[in-house]
């Protein structure tokens, strides 16, 4: 089975990895894919909270697809050793559309997605990037939600 682990550089993403490697049987996986998407013309950058290095030394679309490239180094290092061969992919479009269409591609038999990792705020908009691939998937959806904060 081919299984595609999205990231959007978040730690939330990082944490979806973790947590499909928690659980599945690495023989039954043949080929995992993370794949980070670049938002065309996006004012927002890359998230990149997960290499630690600044990638923003050159023009806006080679620091999106540099902090890209080191988001999913790191997410495809948790896999590192597993048994399972490790693409790294970087796309470019809408992040929901673009992995429903690397789903059918790659005949994915499960696409894991973090829920909340880049959304304007906790309650507007967390997830809609994971509704969307839940919903139109050709294939399961894992959705990993974040912890829940602890109320004051």
């Amino acid at each position: 089975m081919h299984v595609i682990v999205a990231t959007d550089g978040s730690k939330q993403s990082l944490a979806a990895a973790k947590k499909l490697k928690s659980f599945a049987d690495p023989t039954k996986i043949t080929d995992i894919s993370v794949i980070a998407v670049i938002r065309p013309l996006a004012s927002v950058a890359f998230a990149d909270e997960l290499s630690g290095g600044s990638t923003y030394a050159a023009g806006p679309e080679t620091s999106f697809r540099r902090a890209a490239e080191a988001a999913s180094e790191v997410v495809a290092a948790v896999f590192d050793g597993w048994g399972p061969t490790v693409h790294k992919r970087i796309r470019s479009g809408s992040p929901a559309n673009e992995l429903i269409k690397a789903a059918k591609q790659l005949d994915a038999g499960l696409v894991v997605v973090a829920s909340g990792g880049r959304g304007l705020s906790d309650a507007v908009l967390v997830g809609s990037t994971a509704q969307r691939v839940q919903h139109y998937a050709p294939c399961p959806v894992l959705v990993v939600r974040p912890k829940p904060r602890q109320r004051r």
